[in-house]
């Protein structure tokens, strides 16, 4: 209770509202916005993947690719199935850029707060350390698997032609775009993290 005048009191009341299901501790403090530099490299990082993916779907509807026959490709699966190639490729076309989409979060606003379509977690605050520690791991994991396994195995296995042929440029065009996603996935993710412990 507070005075205002002398002889009157006004009284102070809270009004407590039930429509916010989180407590105040649980709410996501302000921090600073992400460098254009990062926004830009989230965005890269999202399109790193969908060339390969093309060359591969291209591969099992038999366009000519230059590295390799679609027969070739498809004595790898039961009965030389073009229906179970191209559902494995899109597989795992689609699982690369889920992946690399995720690096979005790290610049957007649902990598603060759930969003609250999911159930369970929606409209909660993301855990930056968890966000933080997932996205490192990633982006190690995926530099190991593109600069060291994939194109370092290129580049060391023998090949009968000193030359480079018109389907081996188009093919390593199409997987070059994959050795930025680690690095650029790393940058992001440090620019996180300085980005939260700035936060007041």
């Amino acid at each position: 209770m507070q005075w205002d005048v002398p002889g009157r009191a006004v009284r102070e009341v809270q009004i407590m509202t039930t429509s916010d299901p989180f407590p105040p501790s649980s709410r996501v403090l302000p921090v600073p916005p992400p460098p254009r530099w990062a926004v830009g490299a989230a965005h890269v990082v999202a399109w790193s993947t969908v060339p390969s993916g093309v060359w591969r779907v291209a591969l099992v509807l038999g366009v000519p690719v230059g590295v390799m026959e679609r027969e070739e490709f498809l004595v790898a699966f039961p009965h030389n199935s073009v229906l179970i190639a191209l559902t494995y490729v899109l597989l795992i076309g689609a699982v690369a850029e889920a992946t690399s989409y995720l690096t979005l979060g790290l610049v957007q606003p649902w990598g603060e707060v759930v969003p609250r379509w999911i159930p369970v977690l929606g409209g909660r605050p993301v855990d930056h350390r968890i966000a933080v520690l997932t996205a490192s791991l990633g982006a190690v994991s995926v530099t190991f698997l593109w600069w060291v396994l994939f194109f370092g195995g290129l580049l060391t296995s023998p090949s009968p032609d000193p030359g480079i042929s018109a389907g081996e440029a188009l093919f390593v065009a199409a997987y070059a775009p994959l050795l930025m996603w680690g690095p650029l996935l790393a940058a992001v993710t440090w620019s996180y993290h300085r980005r939260h412990k700035t936060r007041p």
